[in-house]
């Protein structure tokens, strides 16, 4: 072997050890573009070094919308966001800053079956992801309350709620759309009350505060887990006409 083939197989070893792939893959093309351009070494390590970050920070986020659950389809693009009031659109505007979660607020979406409610916390949750690398976790309340009640007959719901700790925000799409019964709801109150004012939950429901009573099927544990959920949260009040029945409309003209 040549001593340049030698020192570009040392090389390949030493970067695949370091864990630098994106290095490993282009630093004989940016070594041709640094000749080309009479880049220095510093240049050269530079042009490197940001290709290795992108690409990490491009992995990172696909692997973070992945871990998240979230349905890829409901995203910011998608979103009508014309067809809601202008206070629900400037609080939208402003929690995509991801600050809320900073503060460890809570995010309350109310609105008819149909209104948006899911899309708009699902596009929130992408673009917080997107744009800010944060960790978010997705299920439908009903979905969430069957692991969690798994978990606790296997003695194992300590350790799922320390997990779900892990993320900066937790979405739990239709509460009180599916009715569970009082041993579900103890194990979702369990939830809520660990995450109080150290991570935040964001819920979509049909149902407002004064029926929450059928969810939790107790008026002491609803007017805590209320309590605990408006303490610090935004408030979107979605009321618009269905979206899907909209479309059906459209469709048929």
């Amino acid at each position: 072997m040549s001593a340049a083939g030698d020192v570009r197989s040392q090389l390949l070893d030493y970067l695949k050890e370091l864990h630098l792939p994106t290095f490993r893959s282009c630093f004989e093309e940016v070594a041709q573009q640094a000749q080309q351009d009479s880049f220095g070494y510093e240049r050269y390590l530079l042009e490197l070094a940001k290709k290795e970050c992108a690409d990490r920070r491009h992995r990172r986020i696909e692997r973070l919308l992945r871990e998240s659950k979230l349905p890829l389809e409901k995203d910011l693009e998608s979103l009508e966001l014309k067809r809601f009031p202008n206070k629900v659109v400037n609080q939208f505007t402003t929690l995509l800053q991801g600050s809320f979660l900073d503060r460890k607020e809570n995010v309350l979406a109310f609105g008819n079956p149909g209104s948006g409610k899911t899309h708009m916390l699902c596009a929130l949750g992408q673009e917080l992801i997107r744009k800010t690398g944060r960790r978010v976790y997705s299920a439908t309340c009903s979905l969430l309350v069957q692991d969690l009640l798994r978990a606790k007959q296997e003695l194992k719901l300590a350790r799922l709620i320390r997990r779900l700790s892990k993320y900066d925000a937790i979405i739990i799409d239709d509460m009180g759309y599916v009715q569970q019964d009082r041993e579900e709801m103890e194990v979702l109150f369990t939830l809520l009350a660990q995450r109080y004012e150290k991570g935040s939950v964001m819920i979509t429901s049909n149902l407002p505060f004064s029926k929450w009573e059928s969810i939790f099927k107790d008026p002491m544990t609803t007017a805590a887990a209320i309590d605990r959920m408006v303490h610090h949260s935004v408030i979107l009040e979605l009321n618009v006409p269905s979206y899907r029945v909209a479309q059906a409309k459209k469709r048929k003209k």
